[in-house]
């Protein structure tokens, strides 16, 4: 496999991701340009962004293969990190100082999204995985509210995959796990109130307004879980997410060749 990573980062991700598929190692582009990706041909430029970052995620059990397939086509593994984490990798691209963050099965920040769907897409986990994402965040920054708003503007709320964002899947997933509600459903609530900051035209924001509803009443009306339902007794009394490591990517040393000058 040829090795050689390009300078722009969607770039660099169309040929990572088809690299891949000729290999037929399951990956999957998340993050600010996975959003990007499904957006850019539709949202006005404020919602717009560029990421320097590269997030991927693979099935369970696929991390070796993602490891020797990175290293093939020019990555190099933080090898301390990776012999330790079976749920996440670290690669490093040495030639355009960029990292590269590879999470296997399941996506876990503020909570775990579990990644079983990636069948479906071709570049990207499904949209309705993809939100979730972005809405588990406890503590959304401005680059978490750009990104929700290009997918609420550019996609239609439904009950199937596609190009429509499943609400289905969405509130199946709240349904079962009380963080995650709670989480997401104060997401929703905050980036409705932030709407009139967006940079967005009045029917830009009504649109995403009307999303934005349309989705919160899914998840409310989705049956709850008897797990669901015990956990939330405690309520807010005791913190329903995770507080995500902060990892420093390691800067991989590139080494000359012998015959180098």
């Amino acid at each position: 496999m040829t090795a050689g990573t390009q300078a722009e980062v969607s770039a660099e991700v169309v040929r990572m991701l088809g690299a891949a598929a000729d290999a037929d190692v399951p990956l999957r582009v998340i993050g600010g340009v996975a959003i990007y990706l499904r957006t850019k041909d539709v949202v006005p430029s404020t919602l717009l962004r560029t990421s320097r970052d590269i997030d991927v995620v693979t099935l369970k059990g696929q991390g070796v293969r993602v490891s020797g397939f990175l290293t093939d086509i020019g990555y190099q593994g933080n090898e301390r990190f990776n012999s330790f984490s079976e749920t996440r990798l670290i690669f490093y691209d040495p030639l355009h100082d960029r990292p590269v963050d590879v999470f296997v099965g399941e996506f876990r920040m503020c909570h775990r999204i579990p990644l079983e769907r990636l069948e479906l897409e071709a570049m990207t986990p499904p949209l309705a995985e993809l939100l979730l994402t972005k809405l588990q965040v406890v503590e959304t920054n401005n680059k978490d509210l750009i990104d929700i708003y290009a997918l609420l503007y550019a996609h239609e709320i439904g009950e199937v995959d596609g190009e429509t964002i499943n609400a289905g899947e969405i509130a199946r997933l709240c349904g079962s796990d009380w963080g995650l509600w709670r989480t997401t459903t104060g997401t929703l609530v905050r980036v409705r109130e932030l709407l009139p900051e967006s940079g967005l035209d009045t029917a830009g924001q009504a649109q995403i307004a009307a999303r934005i509803e349309q989705l919160r009443q899914r998840i409310e009306a989705e049956p709850k879980t008897m797990r669901w339902k015990t956990r939330a007794r405690l309520g807010d009394r005791v913190r329903w997410y995770d507080e995500p490591e902060e990892i420093e990517h390691a800067r991989v040393e590139l080494k000359a060749p012998a015959d180098a000058p």
